[in-house]
């Protein structure tokens, strides 16, 4: 018989039928009623034992935890709870779990204790909804751009060039970490090495989507990305994953318009699709901020805001109005900012965008024309020689949500640039040769898909929306 998942089976409910299900015990009461799960759904289905039918070495084997094949036959449920119930007549054993040491009770759990339990918390309510929720994301976003006329990409991760110019990296190397052979100068002779350079980890797919951008006309990549920063945070991970979109023939303006658009439409599809799943979080949000001083509670409860994204406009705002705007507040002006705002140029902290998205316009922000002096050299140099066409969407509880901008599509102004950052321009060669052969305006951006999940479903963490966080310290599992 063919086995039959449980959400299919509670929506189709086919009374009277002989059902097959697998799946895990999340409850064992009174050596009768078994409450299994698989996690295709939130809800456990209720599957009932007749004490005569079943030997006692086989119900000692049921418990919490454990993985069952359970056949029966689908009937109406006389009890509270659910509407559904398989009277087993044969129920297979595939693994037992040991009551005294199996970690994951039916019991509340604290999510730092579940963090170190991460090969096991899927299987708990929370655990299984984000990760539903994630997948859903995931689904939506390859769909948009396909449904869009965009390629998807695979950008490397070894690269021998750094993206950000951040120098924050990890390296790829297979010399003796003890005795690295070293050339005339003392220093570390990578030309020994495997790649026979200097090679890391990529940071971004960013310049490599921009190379097939301007041969396909819009790409995308959906891939890992590694920042070797010390930020033990709760927003920070060392490896997450990117969407990044690069589009020939794009201006920022229609940047900003494709990522309103983006990023509205793979909301509607989880509100959509996930409905059991959003229901659970935002009861689960609802009942954490229950016990937070009244002043730190959400104004919104998670569907709401989801909708209130996928509704409204987002609002348009220069880096240079957002200054003036941080200056003349309230929290600037008692010193309550963690990073007081005293003049135009200042790198803006999450604080600051939180303000300006929950507090001042009260709607997810887009601001554009940063100072060129705190963004990268690929960004277009505006006209007034100090800004560049910069752009992040602001989302309240996140901050920044993605960072894009026009590509530098000037030969002599990206040479500049390069120069002037003290950046290698033998390592940008093939780079630069985008300006050299049949240059036009592009632009792209990058989303940071925890911080998507982490919106998405109302997570506090961000190692608590990917299924094995890297971050300081911790490469656990």
């Amino acid at each position: 018989m063919k086995s039959t998942a449980i959400k299919e089976l509670l929506a189709k409910q086919p009374i009277g039928e002989t059902v097959e299900v697998n799946g895990w015990v999340k409850t064992f009461r009174s050596n009768r009623f078994i409450a299994l799960n698989d996690g295709s759904t939130l809800q456990n289905l209720q599957c009932v034992l007749d004490f005569e039918k079943f030997d006692e070495s086989l119900l000692k084997q049921i418990s919490t935890g454990a993985a069952l094949k359970i056949t029966g036959k689908l009937v109406e449920s006389q009890g509270r709870g659910q509407s559904v119930e398989i009277q087993s007549d044969d129920v297979f054993v595939h693994g037992t779990a040991d009551p005294e040491t199996y970690p994951i009770q039916p019991k509340k759990h604290s999510l730092e204790f579940l963090r170190e339990k991460a090969h096991l918390r899927v299987r708990t309510s929370t655990f299984s909804a984000v990760m539903r929720v994630r997948s859903a994301l995931a689904f939506a976003i390859h769909s948009y751009f396909q449904q869009n006329g965009f390629y998807y990409m695979h950008a490397p991760i070894i690269t021998g060039s750094d993206a950000e110019g951040a120098g924050e990296m990890f390296r790829v190397t297979t010399l003796d970490p003890k005795s690295p052979p070293v050339d005339e100068k003392g220093e570390v002779d990578y030309s020994q090495d495997f790649f026979a350079k200097e090679t890391n980890l990529t940071v971004s797919g960013q310049l490599e989507a921009e190379t097939y951008a301007m041969g396909l006309g819009k790409v995308y990549t959906f891939g890992p990305a590694f920042r070797a920063e010390n930020s033990n945070t709760s927003r920070h991970l060392a490896e997450f994953w990117m969407i990044e979109p690069e589009m020939a023939f794009y201006d920022l303006d229609a940047s900003m318009d494709l990522a309103e658009d983006f990023i509205k439409q793979v909301i509607s599809y989880v509100l959509e699709n996930c409905q059991e799943d959003l229901a659970f979080l935002e009861k689960r949000l609802l009942d954490e901020e229950k016990s937070k001083p009244q002043n730190e509670r959400s104004d919104m409860a998670l569907i709401e805001k989801l909708k209130f994204i996928v509704d409204n406009n987002f609002k348009r705002v220069t880096y240079t109005e957002a200054i003036d705007i941080l200056k003349n507040s309230k929290p600037n002006k008692k010193k309550k900012f963690q990073f007081p705002i005293n003049e135009w140029g200042a790198d803006l902290q999450s604080e600051h965008e939180r303000f300006l998205v929950e507090k001042h316009f009260k709607c997810p922000v887009i601001l554009f024309d940063y100072p060129a002096s705190i963004k990268a050299f690929y960004m277009r140099l505006n006209e007034d020689g100090k800004t560049v066409r910069a752009m992040d969407v602001l989302f309240p509880g996140i901050g920044e949500l993605v960072g894009g901008s026009q590509r530098e599509e000037r030969l002599d102004v990206l040479q500049q640039k390069i120069k002037e950052l003290d950046i290698d321009e033998k390592e940008l060669w093939w780079y630069l040769d985008l300006r050299r052969f049949g240059t036009a305006i592009h632009s792209g951006f990058g989303l940071g898909f925890e911080r998507l999940v982490q919106f998405a479903t109302g997570m506090g963490n961000i190692r608590d929306v990917i299924p094995y966080p890297r971050s300081p310290q911790n490469a656990e599992f």
